[in-house]
């Protein structure tokens, strides 16, 4: 009777302790910090959702970009992981087993990574560049040492073999008159250079007319560049590499008829040739036969053999990024000089997945689905060097169409 005359009210009576308006509180302050969470470790998600609504490109160094180019450097080690499915592609048991390797991201993700980066103008860093062709100048040297020369192998040197290491050639004096007096190519002699290789990822990209505009263009193992690819692939061609195999398994070892063989060559007017002569004794003289034919047909074409203690550097060189394998892949070869010798590198038709970076099944090579024997190359390794230098702003990896 006293307290309702006099106003009092017991303290907690106005209280919700415990009741709905706390709970919804704390309903509040939960899911904002679960958003906040979000945010910090998928805040990712919402730059690509945006950049995939975005019509046009990114400039290298937006913040954008950073990002994006960040989440493909912290891929240090990539598990390929492809559906059983694509046995029926051809691909056999072993060449799945040679691939798995102890994982931190799978192909598909490292896949979805790369598609976003897309929409990121590529620009080269000079600093990056630098560096990375400091150390093959260091390692491997491809200015002096890329093919034997008469100055790099005088006559007399007993030649040591690239595999066959107990196996040594004496440098006759008519060995020795095939070789060139010196190195033809000098370091960062072209400003922009194409690497072409062979996969299936270069079909209906257009990137002809861009690869014949570079200043100089590489291309690997005498692939077709007629009519039915050129759109895509281009014609032109300063120097091609020949494996050896090519000429046992295609042209008889050049003992028989010569001429077609010669013909296929013609298809790329004056570029040089090189092989792996002294990769092992058995190339040595398919090898040699290569040079006598052209000097039967009174050729002007250059032709160049890979220096054996070349090959050695660079095989060391990319097994310390990763890449270890019996062999490094021609292609491998090609982009490891073009680096010393352009001042910009940039590789099409490069991809060592069945699938293309949209989950879509592509052929092995643009002009057919011939597998590699497994467990020679180390390819996803190489192609997952390309992808990071490309990141790096070190060579220009075009996988898409060109404009």
């Amino acid at each position: 009777m006293l307290r309702r005359r006099m106003g009092y009210a017991d303290p907690s009576s106005g209280k919700d302790i415990l009741g709905n308006r706390s709970l919804c509180f704390m309903f509040l302050c939960a899911f904002g910090l679960v958003t906040l969470l979000q945010q910090i470790l998928y805040g990712k998600n919402y730059i690509k959702r945006y950049l995939e609504n975005y019509d046009g490109s990114y400039e290298y160094n937006s913040t954008a970009c950073r990002e994006l180019r960040q989440e493909i450097m912290d891929v240090k080690v990539l598990t390929i992981n492809f559906n059983r499915k694509i046995h029926g592609h051809g691909y056999p048991s072993s060449f799945h087993k040679s691939l798995c390797l102890s994982a931190r991201v799978k192909t598909s993700d490292l896949f979805e990574r790369w598609r976003n980066l897309q929409v990121c103008r590529w620009e080269q860093n000079k600093e990056e560049t630098s560096n990375f062709k400091m150390s093959l100048t260091r390692c491997c040297n491809a200015p002096s040492f890329l093919f034997t020369t008469k100055k790099n192998t005088p006559a007399g040197t007993k030649l040591r073999y690239e595999v066959d290491t107990s196996g040594i050639l004496p440098i006759t004096t008519e060995v020795f008159k095939m070789f060139p007096d010196d190195m033809p190519y000098s370091k960062s002699q072209y400003k922009k250079c194409a690497v072409v290789g062979n996969g299936g990822i270069i079909k209906s990209t257009k990137c002809g007319k861009e690869i014949d505009s570079a200043d100089f263009v590489f291309r690997c193992n005498i692939p077709p560049i007629n009519d039915k690819y050129s759109a895509d692939v281009g014609t032109k061609t300063d120097l091609v590499t020949i494996n050896p195999s090519i000429i046992t398994e295609r042209f008889q070892k050049l003992e028989k008829w010569r001429r077609p063989f010669y013909e296929v060559l013609q298809k790329y007017e004056n570029s040089s040739v090189v092989l792996p002569a002294f990769y092992n004794t058995r190339n040595t003289d398919v090898s040699f036969r290569v040079k006598y034919m052209l000097d039967d047909f009174d050729s002007q074409r250059g032709v160049f053999f890979f220096h054996p203690q070349y090959l050695l550097n660079v095989q060391r060189f990319w097994a310390v990024q990763g890449v270890r394998a019996k062999r490094v892949s021609s292609g491998l070869m090609l982009v490891t000089a073009a680096l010393e010798m352009c001042e910009e590198v940039h590789l099409y038709g490069f991809w060592a997945f069945p699938m293309n970076p949209s989950g879509i099944y592509i052929t092995h090579h643009y002009y057919d689905n011939v597998k590699p024997r497994p467990g020679f190359h180390a390819m996803p390794h190489e192609i997952f060097n390309f992808i990071h230098m490309h990141t790096r702003g070190i060579v220009n990896v075009h996988t898409g169409q060109c404009t």
